[in-house]
């Protein structure tokens, strides 16, 4: 198993939260030129949440950090690092996390943000579980949230019918030995990095009134070329991570999958040899969340009794970069 010299780190206590609103399959046919068929065949999709106007990712974030601070019996002074993972921050700066971090009042925290695409929970997970087995730190507090519906073209039909708004998040702490995380696997391909991208608003094409006409600060994606290459990634991915954790496939007891598509899933379930009803998935009723996808797919099959005590469980995901992680743990809780 990785770094056994270490301390062993685990997830103390899960929180989500999504916004209230739903939109509907129906709700799009108005919208744009689909059907409900269409974006049902090709994705699973069914409805997806949305914030509204005033709502942030912060605010997001904020519900789902004390609904986890909560679940792990957790004050927020007690809280040494915020990592949010995240590709819509409130702005620029200040990040994300450093907004979370005085929304909740841990003042005694340092926080920034993790910026992987869909992966992102999975490199917050790891990155902050460093922190833990070091013994630098007692508790981390690490979060995936999104407010996609901010930058979606609500006219290309490719891309409007596939992501919602939500947040998922973990408090990592010491835990038993043989518990907690045992393995990650971060990759990254920035050959592809092309086919998922905003292109304004950073410094390459920075805001302008013609960048705004051109509509480059939306999400575009050539989605065959993004299907592809999750297939392959996320059998390869999870193999990789339990391979790392000293267990076999036949040692898996559950899978939470990044929530993008459902043939994807039903792929990475299949080549893992997983029936489905070992497998989360949540696209149906909230679509593709990004960093948020895994950590509301997570603290969901926990509440509904699916993950149980010394369960091992992969969770994989990719996204923009092109990245991907995936990770093996064994449910201490």
């Amino acid at each position: 198993m990785e770094n056994n010299h270490f301390n062993a780190v685990g997830i103390l206590g899960m929180g989500s939260y999504l916004p209230e609103r739903v939109l509907t399959n129906h709700d799009l046919e108005k919208m744009v030129e689909t059907t409900d068929e269409w974006i049902v065949t090709r994705t699973g999709i069914h409805t997806r949440r949305i914030a509204d106007e005033k709502t942030a990712t912060s605010d997001l974030a904020t519900k789902a950090a004390l609904r986890a601070l909560e679940d792990a019996d957790t004050e927020a002074e007690e809280v040494d690092l915020i990592i949010v993972a995240t590709v819509t921050p409130d702005m620029n700066f200040p990040s994300t996390a450093c907004i979370v971090q005085r929304n909740i009042g841990a003042q005694n925290a340092a926080a920034f943000d993790l910026e992987a695409g869909c992966s992102g929970f999975i490199y917050g997970l790891t990155v902050g579980k460093q922190f833990i087995a070091t013994g630098m730190y007692k508790k981390v507090l690490v979060i995936g949230a999104e407010t996609l519906s901010k930058i979606v073209d609500w006219k290309d039909r490719n891309t409007c019918v596939l992501f919602g708004d939500g947040a998922g998040a973990a408090v990592l702490g010491p835990t038993e030995e043989g518990t907690g995380i045992l393995s990650a696997y971060m990759g990254s391909d920035g050959e592809g990095g092309k086919f998922l991208t905003m292109p304004a608003g950073g410094s390459r094409i920075p805001a302008t009134v013609e960048s705004v006409e051109k509509n480059l600060h939306y999400i575009k994606m050539d989605g065959s070329e993004v299907f592809k290459f999750a297939v392959r990634i996320m059998n390869r991915a999870s193999q990789e991570a339990i391979d790392r954790s000293g267990y076999t496939v036949d040692d898996i007891n559950y899978l939470v999958p990044h929530q993008a598509n459902i043939r994807i899933i039903e792929a990475a379930a299949k080549k893992l040899k997983l029936p489905m009803d070992k497998v989360h998935v949540n696209l149906d009723r909230f679509g593709n969340m990004s960093a948020a996808s895994i950590p509301v797919a997570f603290d969901e099959a926990v509440k509904q009794g699916k993950i149980k005590k010394g369960d091992l469980v992969v969770m994989v995901g990719f996204g923009a970069g092109l990245t991907w992680g995936a990770s093996v743990i064994k449910w201490n809780k």
